[in-house]
């Protein structure tokens, strides 16, 4: 499935953007900053090492209007010191993926109704006790969503995401 790049406010799109990075103190402030000067919403963030420690390698969805803004900022990301390589993922072909986690109401009775969202979405429980369970998937945005949509009826009670990561298929 392909993701949709729009957000469900009228003319906000979704940008997903990677940033390749020396791994130096104060770099992830210096590039958050260039998005919020401009008043981009960051929707996601992920940053790790790569198989070279010195360098990083941050994914960031950003919430924009207008795609002229969003290449002034890519413009001025490369001429950043630290910055290795931009890669706006928006317009080419990728794969994304995002870890959640969502603790839900849960009893026995509810068991076999569980399985069925389980097994719709290949999301697992990786725990369960006696009023709650643990729920773990990785996949993209649509799937997150569609597990999201059958796990209402149990009652969320905690939810955290991992942050959308993105690699080329290139």
């Amino acid at each position: 499935r392909s993701v949709k790049p729009h957000d469900r406010r009228a003319g906000i799109m979704r940008h997903t953007v990677s940033i390749l990075v020396e791994n130096k103190f104060g770099v992830l402030a210096r590039i958050a900053g260039l998005f919020s000067a401009r008043g981009y919403n960051i929707a996601s963030l992920a940053v790790s090492e790569t198989l070279d420690p010195t360098i990083s390698y941050m994914t960031m969805v950003v919430e924009a209007e207008d795609e002229k803004i969003l290449e002034q900022i890519k413009k001025q990301l490369n001429k950043l010191i630290d910055v290795i390589i931009v890669t706006d993922f928006t317009k080419k072909s990728h794969v994304d993926r995002e870890l959640m986690l969502v603790k839900i109401g849960y009893s026995s009775k509810d068991k076999s109704k569980l399985d069925g969202v389980l097994n719709k979405t290949g999301a697992k429980a990786i725990q369960s006790a006696d009023d709650t369970a643990i729920i773990e998937m990785m996949g993209n945005q649509d799937d997150i969503r569609e597990l999201l949509d059958g796990l209402k009826q149990f009652g969320i009670k905690e939810l955290v995401r991992s942050g959308r990561i993105a690699i080329s298929k290139e």
